[in-house]
């Protein structure tokens, strides 16, 4: 059934037509991907059909009662509220009823002989029950734990942008809403908070229509996808492989009709200037169809990036980090270390959000000193640096200057990798800024087109060592692939700071973990086998524990303040109703996994997908059932 239909719309923004006659549906089954290039106008369309965009014509039909949530790439949120209550913002009837329940709660706790108070509660606890606004705060914290927020009760405006998004992001998923349309939701998460929310959305049970860069995450969730391609609208029923498969396809039958279609053409022109002695019916028609046949105008494959600019060459000296340390309010982001940049390394660096990779970006980079410790760079070294920070971005473009221009700056003609020399404007039109756009002013450009313009402006200023902070931040699909290709052949050291897990396995050949404490851990491979090794020392740490478990040695029982205050404290009437219902939670979800475990033990062999689906299930109820256990664990501890 569909949820939603559009009905020829058609959106020009005057510099751009965004579309032409676009005509689909989303059914309550749909995971649809959205993709297209930068300034496609994905983020339009998705506008659009949430209603914040208006249309020129067509129609746009909503199923009515159906609710819709919006995700956009910078989502507003009130500053003054905590994050918990932020997370409640649109729950509605639930969170309204967790509140009625505690505040009628706190009466009958001063007039117990109430019996008005008390149905008025039973009333409350029985519509709690129906709505299951028992489970609210509980699934709450689950969510934000797993997308990496700890402290459910700081207040939202002391927060970072990328823990702002975060926290939207888990208000829209407790909303559960029949639509769910998301912007770019992986920007600013994590590796592993990516693998959790892609993990949840392949089981949402509600619609998905989704813009990400990400190609594992659109392999992973979506059943369909969704291309703009200029102006036009095309659909493939099948993930991002599929559309892959099919695009490949459609492309190689696209350029075979276009040589039929000329071949043709050629043949009946030289008919026709042969001229047709009489001009019978017959021959008439055959002029006509000559001439219609040249009007036509087929569409060209969407065109790609093209990157092919030239490096300096690169000495044998190019960085040398020797014993830096860095720390920010008592804070140690990195500490003491050392590491020789050679001529060939591919290193990307990863750690959780506020761990200190960009910090060390700008210490390798020298726009920030380290505390301890000093940076060497060789005499022909010529870094390229790629900031993640939009804002950083902004100040390195003038928004009023035309883009030719930006791009002349560098030279009115440019050198490419075979040797020879294109003019700006054809280096321009290599990276897809075609025609008018180019004598645009850069304000005009969308998001995702300024950091590309950026991107070549970088490159063809000839790095000999390139150093990448999330580049794949608000570029295409299309353009991160040919940017993974450039690398490949790039003869320099590349340093990359990236969340993206398929570009970072195509990229890099070592890892840098950030970890706590300010250590780098070092890891040869790309992120995959990084992976597995985690995967082996934290099965050798779970064997060396259930080890020092079986030993029978006698510990004096260690209590804190705080853990005594907690004891202390008595339960609320909330946190008792939680712990009840803790219990039988995390039964029925011991159920859930055994139940998948049976199914994946008896899998058909050689079934990939289905064994990868089933082992992705088992492993997150594990997570789902550690994280309950815990919160049961504390709740009966303060009720002992």
């Amino acid at each position: 059934m569909s949820i939603i239909t559009l009905q020829s719309v058609k959106k020009d923004l005057g510099i751009k037509e965004i579309l032409k006659d676009a005509s689909f549906s989303l059914d309550v089954t749909d995971k649809v991907g959205l993709i297209g290039a930068n300034g496609s106008g994905k983020s339009t369309l998705l506008k659009i059909i949430a209603g914040l965009e208006t249309i020129d014509s067509g129609q746009i039909l909503v199923n009515s009662g159906s609710k819709i949530i919006y995700l956009p790439q910078q989502p507003d949120v009130d500053e003054n509220r905590t994050v918990l209550e932020q997370v409640f913002a649109d729950s509605g009837e639930q969170m309204a009823l967790v509140r009625e329940y505690e505040g009628l709660s706190d009466k009958l706790a001063h007039y117990p002989e109430d019996s008005q108070l008390m149905s008025h509660l039973s009333v409350v606890m029985q519509r709690m029950d129906s709505t299951g606004a028992w489970e609210l705060e509980t699934n709450a914290k689950i969510i934000l734990t797993k997308l990496g927020i700890a402290d459910f009760d700081v207040k939202v405006g002391t927060l970072s942008g990328g823990y702002r998004k975060r926290i939207v992001l888990a208000t829209a998923l407790l909303a559960e809403p029949d639509v769910l349309l998301m912007d770019e939701p992986t920007n600013h998460l994590d590796a592993l908070s990516v693998e959790w929310l892609q993990s949840y959305l392949s089981r949402y049970r509600g619609a998905l229509f989704v813009i990400t860069h990400d190609r594992y995450f659109l392999d992973k969730v979506t059943n369909r996808i969704i291309e703009i391609d200029r102006g036009d609208i095309y659909t493939y029923t099948g993930n991002y492989s599929y559309y892959l498969e099919k695009k490949a396809l459609a492309q190689e039958y696209a350029v075979s009709s276009q040589r039929k279609h000329q071949g043709a053409l050629r043949r009946e022109l030289e008919w026709l200037k042969r001229g047709p002695k009489a001009r019978s019916t017959k021959q008439k028609a055959r002029t006509d169809r000559v001439h219609a046949m040249r009007d036509t105008e087929l569409k060209q494959a969407q065109g790609k990036v093209d990157i092919s600019t030239v490096s300096r060459r690169i000495g044998k000296k190019v960085i040398e980090l020797n014993n830096i340390s860095k720390a920010y309010d008592g804070s140690t982001l990195i500490n003491n270390f050392t590491y020789e940049f050679s001529p060939e390394d591919r290193i990307g660096i990863i750690g959780a959000n506020g761990a200190g990779k960009s910090t060390l970006m700008k210490v390798i980079t020298r726009q920030i000193q380290p505390d301890s410790g000093n940076v060497e760079i060789g005499s022909t070294i010529h870094i390229g640096y790629f900031d993640q920070h939009s804002e950083d971005l902004l100040t390195a473009l003038n928004e009023n200057q035309r883009v030719i221009d930006y791009i002349k700056e560098e030279g009115e003609f440019l050198q490419i990798a075979d040797g020879t020399k294109i003019t700006a404007s054809q280096m321009l039109e290599r990276f897809l800024f075609l025609g008018s756009q180019q004598y645009a002013p850069i304000c005009k450009l969308s998001g995702g087109e300024k950091r590309r313009l950026f991107l070549l402006r970088l490159l063809i200023s000839a790095p000999n060592v390139l150093i990448l902070d999330e580049p794949t931040n608000d570029l295409d699909v299309q353009t991160l692939a040919i940017l993974e290709e450039y690398l490949e052949d790039f003869t320099g050291c590349v340093i990359v700071v990236s969340h993206d897990r398929y570009f970072l396995d195509r990229t890099i050949d070592t890892i840098f973990a950030l970890e706590e404490g300010g250590y780098i851990k070092q890891y040869p491979g790309n992120y995959s086998v990084y992976l597995d090794y985690k995967k082996a020392e934290e099965a050798q740490q779970e064997i060396l524990n259930t080890k020092e478990k079986s030993k029978t040695v006698t510990y004096e029982k260690v209590t804190s303040p705080e853990i005594e205050a907690k004891k202390r404290r008595r339960l609320s009437n909330w946190e008792k109703r939680e712990f009840e219902q803790l219990e039988g939670k995390i039964a029925k979800l011991e159920e859930e996994k055994a139940s998948v475990e049976k199914a994946l033990v008896t899998a058909t062999p050689g079934n990939y997908s289905q064994v990868q689906k089933l082992y992705g299930q088992v492993e997150l109820l594990k997570q789902v059932i550690d994280v309950a256990t815990e919160r049961w664990l504390e709740l009966a501890e303060m009720d002992s």
